[in-house]
């Protein structure tokens, strides 16, 4: 073959791999409005916001493609651009693709110590923030069906939290992942392989989740990770089979993480009713997992339910109200965890626009009652009072909160949670010790939103 006849050849199969990239594209769009797909009930709302929502995953696509996993650097995996799967407004969330195979070594720093203390916030202190290192054997959601989610098909084969992260004085510190522990080595470790069910996996996703309580003054880590003799080993330059790879990546991603969240929220989680063979049936639940105006008991979900904080026990449901209804959400907390907050999202997911509203709040900005009972009110306008949680508008979306507990309390206890739908006007009699909020006081929250935000989801 000529080099002109090659380069043609070359030019062809581009072309090709790049038009199935859009038709993947294409497929993931089709999961908006088609039935057959399990998108939310089509409204205005809902399928403007569908439209973004698989842009978000087309940039994911993007930027996880174009990663090497030799040659990694940590990326936000979600952030306000590409928000997805009921995620955490009080987190930021890193990603890098690696291969467990070889050995790496993170370096980081923590300028605020705070970050490192480990214990729960004594009572009217400001809680430490708390980070966690989790690497998993694969990603949720890629292969675009619910089948991945059978035990032991991904696993985490390490995870390394704030409370157990050896650092110096000065808030700096380093972690070796490997395949194997070395001989000897007494440092902070994530192992790269696991054996579980007699097979051996191997990690291949590595996030850190930051979690923020003090909005106004925590901040971000600053972290590096390297391939331990990459600076011997020059990354050869790409390929036309490499292009090609990474153009049916982004394609594959978008579609296959639309497709499979979609099946997720519907089946799984059975936002629009119970299923058959569905969650609720197996956890002997009278209900849908995701109930209506409710959230299910205080559970820890895992790898095998789509995903999820190893150190988290969860509850979420649905809310769905009218102009003059109000959810009122009460929790008890007989052991303080490490984190606390709770988060409104659209049925596609997608946390509410948390930076122009008060969509979540944790538990540095929730004001407890006396008793130490923590008290949130959902609803459309603005009640007046402190511990309002806005739904920006949206008519039906999801609830759901989160506990961090590192080592999990005895089930004893475990939180209380409780869900009250109210009439707007007899929002008082349900919160009577919560304070009056002016605009004024409204407004300099929201300032200290888009603040936190910027701040948050720099990339410079």
């Amino acid at each position: 073959m000529s080099e002109q006849e090659s380069s043609q050849a070359t030019r062809d199969a581009l072309r090709q791999a790049f038009d199935d990239m859009i038709a993947c594209f294409q497929e993931a769009r089709d999961a908006i409005d088609d039935p057959a797909l399990y998108p939310p009930p089509p409204t205005d709302r809902h399928l403007a916001e569908g439209y973004r929502y698989v842009l978000g995953f087309m940039l994911a696509g993007i930027e996880r493609a174009l990663g090497d996993p030799l040659y990694p650097r940590f990326r936000r995996a979600i952030q306000p651009m590409n928000r997805a799967t009921i995620d955490n407004s009080d987190a930021v969330y890193l990603g890098v693709e690696i291969d467990g195979n070889y050995s790496y070594r993170i370096r980081g720093r923590a300028a605020d110590s705070r970050h490192w203390r480990g214990e729960p916030a004594a009572e009217g202190k400001t809680a430490p923030q708390y980070v966690i290192f989790e690497l998993a054997s694969g990603h949720a959601g890629d292969s675009g069906k619910l089948s991945e989610m059978k035990p032991g098909t991904r696993i985490n084969t390490g995870t390394l939290d704030s409370t157990t992260l050896q650092v110096a004085d000065d808030g700096s510190f380093e972690i070796l992942i490997a395949p194997e522990k070395p001989a000897g080595y007494t440092g902070n470790f994530i192992a790269g392989k696991r054996i579980s069910r007699d097979v051996e996996h191997v990690g291949k996703f590595l996030t850190c989740r930051e979690l923020f309580h003090d909005w106004e003054n925590q901040d971000l880590l600053d972290l590096e990770i390297l391939r331990i003799g990459c600076e011997n080993e020059p990354r050869p330059p790409i390929d036309p089979e490499g292009a090609m790879q990474m153009l049916r990546d982004v394609g594959s991603v978008a579609r296959n993480q639309v497709h499979f969240w979609n099946a997720f929220n519907t089946i799984t989680l059975e936002t629009y009713g119970q299923v058959p063979g569905g969650i609720s049936e197996r956890m002997g639940l009278d209900k849908p997992f995701m109930p209506v105006n409710d959230m299910n008991p205080p559970n820890a979900l895992g790898l095998a339910t789509g995903g999820g904080q190893s150190s988290n026990i969860y509850a979420g449901g649905t809310y769905l109200l009218e102009d003059d209804e109000a959810l009122v959400i009460t929790t008890r907390t007989p052991v303080e965890p490490h984190f606390l907050g709770f988060h409104l999202a659209n049925l596609w997911g997608e946390s509410l626009d948390f930076e122009s509203y008060p969509s979540n709040i944790n538990a540095h900005f929730v004001e407890a009652d006396p008793d130490g009972v923590r008290r949130w009110v959902v609803c459309h306008r603005d009640p007046g009072i402190a511990n309002w949680v806005s739904t920006t508008g949206v008519r039906h979306g999801y609830t759901s909160m989160r506990w961090t507990y590192p080592e999990p309390p005895p089930e004893e206890q475990w939180p209380e949670l409780t869900v009250t739908r109210v009439a707007f006007d007899a929002i008082a009699e349900h919160m009577p010790h919560a304070r009056q909020v002016a605009p004024e006081e409204r407004a300099a929250e929201r300032l200290l939103r888009h603040r936190h935000v910027q701040r948050r989801y720099r990339q410079y």
